[in-house]
C-alpha cells in the first residue's frame, strides 16, 4: 500500500480489502453513515472525517498527521487480510461468506465508546441504536464543524460519570440508561481498566467486563473484539446462532479460525444478513 498526500485528503493506492460500504455497514460501528455523494461521513477518536473509494483507491479526508496518527490504525492498515481471508476460508460456507465480505476491516475503535455503544445495542435494531448515540453525542459530547455541518464526539467516560440515570431522559435509551452511567463510573474511577484489560487474553477480558451491570456475553465479546482490540472474541447475536446452527455442527468452537476469529465473525455477520435481507427475510 502507498499513500498520496493531496491538499484536503489522503488517497490510499494498492490496498486490498478495503471497503467503505462493507466496513461501515457490518455491524462493528455505529457513528459512519452514507452521504449523497457515496462517500461516508462519520466521528471517529474526536475527528470528523469523510471515506470514499474510487477506481480502486481509497480517500480519506485531512491531513498526513492524522493519518499518521489516526486513521492508519483506525482502519487496521498494518495488517493484510488478505491473508487472513484465506486462513479463515476452512469450510465451504466461511469461504463464501469470507468471499462476499472481502473489504471488511475490522475497526480500532475508541476503547469507551465501543463499550458504551454495544451496550447501547443490547435488545435494539441498528437504526435505534444509531439514533441513540448520535442522541446522546448530540447531548453531552463536543460540537465539532466539518464541511459545513456540525457533528459531535463521543462524550467521554469522565463526562457520562457526573450524570445521573434521569439525565439521558432526551436520548431514550430506556432501561439502558443506569448501565450507562454505571459503566461510565466504572471506567472513569479507574475500577475498569480498559487499557489493561486490552493486554489480557480474550476469555479474562470478557470475564472482566462482564462484572459491568448491564454487560452480558454478547456486548462484552463486542466491546472486547471492536474496543480492546482482542482478535479472537467472537460476538454471537441473532444472526450468528442462526448461522452456526444453519451451517456448524452442534459443537462448533470459534477457536478454530485462530486469532482471526472475530474476522470471520464479522464475515458470517455480513453475508448471512445481507442475504437474508436480500430474500425479503
Amino acid at each position: 500500500m502507498q499513500y498520496i498526500v493531496h491538499e484536503n485528503e489522503i488517497e490510499l493506492r494498492g490496498i486490498s480489502d478495503f471497503d467503505p460500504v462493507k466496513i461501515f455497514e457490518s455491524g462493528q460501528c455505529f457513528r459512519w453513515n452514507p452521504a449523497p455523494d457515496g462517500s461516508y461521513i462519520g466521528v471517529a477518536m474526536g475527528i470528523a472525517a469523510s471515506v470514499r473509494s474510487e477506481d480502486g483507491a481509497v480517500f480519506i479526508s485531512g491531513g498526513e498527521e492524522d493519518f499518521k496518527n489516526v486513521w492508519y490504525d483506525y482502519f487496521d492498515l498494518g495488517r493484510d487480510y488478505s491473508e487472513i481471508r484465506a486462513r479463515v476460508s476452512i469450510d465451504p460456507y466461511t469461504t463464501e461468506a469470507a468471499e462476499y465480505g472481502k473489504g471488511i476491516r475490522i475497526l480500532a475503535q475508541d476503547r469507551w465508546e465501543a463499550l458504551c455503544s454495544f451496550i447501547i445495542s443490547q435488545c435494539n435494531n441498528i437504526p435505534r441504536i444509531k439514533k441513540i448515540i448520535e442522541a446522546l453525542c448530540r447531548l453531552c459530547g463536543d460540537r465539532i464543524e466539518f464541511r459545513g455541518e456540525d457533528h459531535y464526539t463521543f462524550p467521554s467516560a469522565e463526562k457520562l460519570a457526573s450524570m445521573e440515570p434521569e439525565d439521558l431522559a432526551p436520548i431514550r435509551s430506556g432501561y439502558r440508561a443506569p448501565y450507562i452511567i454505571s459503566a461510565a463510573r466504572s471506567v472513569a474511577s479507574g475500577e475498569t481498566d480498559l487499557e489493561a484489560l486490552s493486554g489480557l487474553d480474550c476469555a479474562m477480558a470478557i470475564k472482566e467486563l462482564r462484572r459491568l451491570e448491564g454487560v452480558g456475553e454478547k456486548v462484552a465479546n463486542c466491546a472486547v473484539l471492536y474496543g480492546l482490540r482482542i482478535p479472537t472474541a467472537f460476538p454471537v447475536d441473532v444472526w450468528i446462532k442462526r448461522a452456526v446452527e444453519e451451517h456448524y455442527p452442534p459443537d462448533f468452537d470459534p477457536s478454530v479460525f485462530g486469532d482471526a476469529a472475530g474476522l470471520a465473525q464479522q464475515y458470517i455477520y455480513y453475508y448471512i444478513r445481507s442475504s437474508n435481507a436480500a430474500s425479503g427475510h
